[in-house]
């Protein structure tokens, strides 16, 4: 999920009602519950490589990391590339937005362009071009570093990365389309990503996308493929003690919630055991006002979290060599 939160209603931040729902059928089987902790590098751990391109994927894996989280658009032609936002102003040296590119435009950038390693902002425009150390590596302006190649750098399909990865547990957010996040953009990359996956023969993949409606269509579409819900299938189980969907088998959730002035607790211990007792998976992220950092780490761990997606898988896992989750954390 996007570092960034979106709109979530005032639903999530209320009390939550006592009703449980029944327990289901996957609870004994939920393949992520059975991991302490998933190091699940976001978009690639973006703080720490270019996001969401190869060379990220693969420097991130190395570290330690044993899932990845990626974000989905479409091109003009249909194609299915690995980029966090609707327009490709940030991270590369080209504007406008991935729906009004063909797939051959979107591979001629740089996705590293912006990438610098140093700051807070790590992919902000201005800097000395010798803040970008990976700047032109894509084009072929500037050799790889050792053994990696000129692709690794460039927007990358998520064709590419299935085969790249075949055996990697991997996240597929869905995105949009523009900034006016029309539900109808969403349903469109839904259908183009059921299309591709509906062939493709893995159980560890988990779909997502912050419309519910997109969730729910995806899932009808590739019933196999495991979902996470959209806000709205949050708020329902949060609320009502009802299903977060059909297919959900993990809540991704950030730590907090800005409600006007007030700080409201999310991935709360109580949140994530309740959880638990249904079978669910709980996978955090983290929004503006959350610190992806040691401090929050410690505390994920103490609430039995089972995955954290981190900007920096790299320091992450050097902090999970020396802080294990608690051994009253239930694991089926």
């Amino acid at each position: 999920m996007p570092r960034r939160i979106a709109v979530i209603p005032v639903l999530l931040v209320l009390p939550l009602l006592v009703g449980l729902a029944a327990v289901p059928a996957h609870a004994a089987r939920n393949l992520w519950r059975q991991v302490p902790t998933w190091n699940i590098a976001h978009q690639g751990g973006e703080d720490e490589f270019p996001s969401n391109t190869l060379y990220a994927f693969r420097k991130a894996l190395a570290a330690g990391a044993n899932m990845l989280e990626l974000d989905i658009g479409v091109t003009k032609d249909g194609q299915i590339v690995v980029m966090h936002d609707t327009t490709v102003d940030r991270i590369t040296n080209g504007r406008g937005t991935i729906a009004s590119k063909t797939l051959a435009q979107m591979q001629k950038l740089d996705g590293a362009y912006w990438f610098t390693p140093t700051g807070s902002d790590h992919y902000r425009h201005g800097k000395p071009a010798s803040a970008y150390p990976f700047r032109g590596v894509a084009t072929g302006r500037k050799p790889p570093p050792r053994g990696f190649s000129a692709s690794d750098f460039r927007v990358t399909t998520l064709k590419a990365v299935l085969k790249a990865f075949p055996h990697t547990p991997t996240n597929v957010e869905i995105k949009g389309r523009t900034k006016q996040e029309a539900v109808s953009e969403y349903l469109t990359n839904a259908d183009a990503l059921a299309r591709l996956l509906r062939n493709v023969h893995r159980r560890d993949l988990i779909v997502v996308s912050f419309k519910q409606p997109a969730v729910d269509r995806f899932h009808t579409l590739v019933p196999r493929l495991p979902v996470a819900p959209g806000v709205d299938g949050d708020a329902n189980w949060l609320l009502a003690g009802g299903s977060p969907g059909a297919g959900v088998v993990a809540f991704q959730v950030p730590i907090t919630y800005m409600l006007g002035s007030t700080l409201v607790q999310v991935s709360t211990p109580a949140n994530v055991a309740r959880a638990h007792r249904e079978g669910y998976a709980w996978q955090t992220w983290f929004a503006n006002q959350d610190v992806d950092g040691p401090a929050s780490w410690r505390r994920l761990f103490d609430a039995c979290v089972d995955g954290v997606m981190t900007s920096k898988p790299v320091a992450f896992q050097r902090f999970k060599r020396s802080h294990r989750e608690p051994s009253s954390c239930p694991r089926p």
